[in-house]
């Protein structure tokens, strides 16, 4: 039987859904699972991180641990998965992840493959899925070893046996030495207190066709009428209306929500390679023959500065 240990998404005292998706996909594989929590104060999480299905938990709980660092993160799993014994080691799509799986390749030396969608074991190699140019190309690229190191695209692997719980068995880690060649001082968050593309839902996204701050504000009261997260294409960052933190596509954030809705965004090849992974797509344009038309499940062709507040109207005669 084959060991994956899964590195724990947690973001403000949270174990994020991706972890539970990361570790029902190692079931349906047959594996046995762990997980491993790295930060401080990680005690009222343990029965979280049971929750979602782990077999056993490596807990890495440490106040030098509280800010992410690449190369103690890095230790703490390397760590965890001598002890279990790993044979693979997933991540879930994040910043830091695609900082520290390197590392942890590198150390263990095995391979690494980053923005897989599926993987399996085939006669003790592995096989793994990945998108490739912009989403143009689907590769399948065989592993000759049964060892990896894994990034996961966000929504690749879905819950397929949701409340499914884990069994209790914590191991304590020991706190690995600080980095001294990189010392952070000060993690800043985005102060909009907007959802985080990643977790939300509902994702509504504004392109160029907005215009400017005016239509921006108005895409953005849909979003806050959905409880949506807020995004936008990379034109609207280049000219400095939006920040990069918002960016959906290949040079930003992969979301995978359950309704992406497109606002005035034509459809750009790096756009859709951040988004095509949603559930249910719903494109306004004013240009019947944008882009975005040939991936969407529901088109709006019209002018959005008419066509948003009609569906704000309608939203909020739902809810009342």
């Amino acid at each position: 039987m084959a060991k994956v240990l899964v590195i724990a998404d947690i973001k403000r005292g949270e174990v994020k859904r991706s972890t539970a998706e990361l570790l029902a996909k190692a079931r349906t594989l047959g594996a046995e699972t762990a997980v491993v929590a790295i930060g401080n104060n990680l005690e009222a999480l343990i029965p979280d991180l049971v929750s979602v299905g782990s077999g056993s938990q490596y807990i890495a709980d440490d106040p030098g641990l509280e800010l992410f660092s690449a190369g103690p993160y890095a230790s703490c799993v390397v760590d965890a998965a001598s002890q279990f014994g790993a044979d693979q080691i997933w991540f879930a799509s994040t910043e830091s992840s695609k900082a520290v799986a390197p590392r942890v390749a590198a150390r263990l030396a095995v391979a690494c493959a980053t923005d897989i969608t599926d993987v399996a074991s085939t006669g003790g190699n592995i096989e793994i899925t990945r998108p490739a140019i912009a989403n143009k190309v689907i590769q399948r690229v065989k592993i000759n070893s049964e060892k990896l190191v894994a990034v996961v695209r966000a929504g690749a692997f879905p819950m397929t046996d949701e409340g499914t719980a884990g069994s209790e068995n914590v191991i304590r880690l020991s706190a690995p030495p600080t980095d001294l060649g990189a010392v952070i001082k000060e993690l800043i968050a985005d102060a909009s207190g907007d959802i985080d593309l990643g977790d939300a839902a509902i994702v509504v996204s504004v392109g160029r066709g907005v215009k400017d701050q005016k239509g921006i504000d108005l895409v953005k009261g849909l979003a806050d009428d959905l409880g949506a997260g807020f995004g936008t294409s990379r034109a609207m960052v280049d000219s400095g209306l939006m920040g990069h933190n918002k960016q959906v596509g290949q040079t930003g954030k992969i979301v995978a929500p359950k309704l992406y809705i497109a606002v005035g965004i034509s459809g750009a090849i790096q756009h859709l390679s951040g988004m095509t992974g949603s559930q249910v797509i719903v494109a306004v344009n004013n240009d019947p023959e944008a882009p975005i038309f040939n991936v969407a499940d529901y088109g709006i062709v019209g002018d959005l500065f008419e066509v948003v507040p009609i569906l704000r109207e309608q939203i909020k005669s739902i809810k009342r």
